[in-house]
């Protein structure tokens, strides 16, 4: 599967209702939050991660795919005139998600192997 496929999935409804959309459908930017823990599995009442990549493979993959997905919305909004961006948090962070904005369409977290 390629980075346009996961960017062109239908996984979002429009604030209007009616078929679902991609991401490249919306208006706005695309936003990429890593998320090393969700390869974890259950062990009791705890989560066991240690079976998860390493950290320097899961850097590697993760900058490799927010560059792909650069690329891939560069080449949309030449074809769409449009001017999305790519934003993208710090693989290895703490990460926190602050959204002031409304309507908000989610989030969704979605497990897509590719």
């Amino acid at each position: 599967m390629s980075v346009k496929s996961v960017l062109e999935v239908r996984l979002s409804t429009p604030i209007d209702g009616g078929r679902r959309v991609s991401i490249l459908d919306l208006p706005g930017d695309v936003l990429i939050i890593p998320q090393a823990t969700l390869g974890g599995s259950l062990k009791g009442k705890l989560m066991k991660t240690h079976d998860n990549l390493q950290p320097d493979e899961g850097f590697r993959l993760y900058t490799n795919f927010v560059e792909k997905c650069e690329k891939t919305v560069a080449s949309i909004n030449v074809k769409k005139g449009q001017n999305a961006i790519v934003r993208y948090g710090t693989y290895g962070n703490r990460t926190e998600l602050l959204s002031t904005e409304s309507p908000i369409n989610g989030p969704y977290t979605h497990y897509i192997e590719f």
